[in-house]
């Protein structure tokens, strides 16, 4: 596979009807000088403070604002509160005791606008590199770090392409992709491919209760979602990841979405978790499926 190609090929989505007005908006806000800022990617809020002119300022928001909807966050820009849809400091906090980045080559696959990665700075890895073939989560990327001018390495490239990418990784993530891979188990098996010996994922999917080794499959859509095709029970997650080639294969974490981890704002569109649901039972989806919960696993290359 040629990813050069690839490449030359999806940067012309950053040239499409409705992504220009969003790169004018970025290259609007790189006019913001960045010297002398002050950085904080050890809290909640991915921050960069400077003091700048009011006229700056709304020229900073009103440019953000065209890159609505904001899913991934909460950021805040030169005292712009970006707060996105998903409070994604949850998440983090979550995971963040059980991996060690220190010095390792790290992907993050489908990490949106990076808001994962740029937290990931503070453990200092000897790399970053960030998998999304998404336009406009590249360019709300690309705004942020022209804050923060890290050094992560954006790819407009999905899970398929990273078993074939220039090299191979210590640790990968995968948060938030699982569920819309039609082929979970050969998704999984690319992942371990493109890791070094030994290495290390944490991967997440919505799962439903039970013990036995089964998943559902939603007839259309699950909680209005479109491309859902397989969740699992945590047993059968687990074996999915052992017939990838994982060992060490261990259960971090079960949580239920909740209206504190994802809502409307206004940096996103209208309609959230709580229109998802069904109206009479927040226990059930709209479609009368179990309302959604997340498995976080964690696991080695053999």
């Amino acid at each position: 596979m040629n990813l050069d190609i690839i490449r030359q090929e999806r940067e012309k989505w950053l040239h499409w009807k409705n992504i220009i007005p969003m790169r004018e908006a970025l290259e609007n806000i790189k006019k913001i000088d960045t010297t002398n800022i002050n950085i904080d990617i050890n809290s909640d809020w991915v921050t960069a403070k400077k003091a700048i002119p009011d006229d700056e300022i709304e020229n900073i928001n009103k440019n953000l604002k065209k890159l609505i909807p904001w899913r991934k966050g909460p950021f805040n820009l030169c005292g712009i509160e970006v707060n996105s849809e998903w409070q994604s400091n949850l998440k983090y906090n979550l995971l963040e005791k059980h991996f060690d980045l220190k010095d390792k080559i790290v992907a993050d696959v489908g990490c949106n606008n990076g808001y994962y990665m740029f937290r990931m700075l503070s453990q200092n890895p000897k790399k970053l590199v960030g998998f999304d073939p998404s336009a406009i989560f590249k360019t709300q990327f690309d705004i942020v770090n022209h804050f923060i001018q890290s050094d992560i390495k954006y790819e407009l490239l999905g899970v398929e392409h990273l078993e074939f990418y220039e090299h191979k990784f210590d640790f990968i993530f995968m948060l938030g992709v699982l569920y819309h891979r039609s082929d979970p188990i050969a998704s999984l098996k690319s992942l371990n491919r493109a890791l070094n010996s030994g290495g290390e994922i944490i991967v997440d999917s919505f799962m439903i209760d039970g013990e036995d080794e089964v998943c559902l499959v939603p007839k259309e859509r699950y909680a209005m979602i479109p491309n859902i095709y397989f969740i699992p029970t945590v047993n059968c997650f687990k074996n999915w990841l052992h017939r990838a080639g994982f060992t060490d294969i261990e259960l971090i974490e079960i949580t239920k979405t909740d209206d504190k981890e994802q809502r409307a704002t206004p940096w996103t569109f209208e309609l959230s978790l709580d229109n998802f649901l069904d109206s009479n039972d927040k226990n059930k989806t709209i479609e009368g499926y179990p309302a959604p919960k997340r498995a976080y696993l964690k696991a080695r290359k053999k």
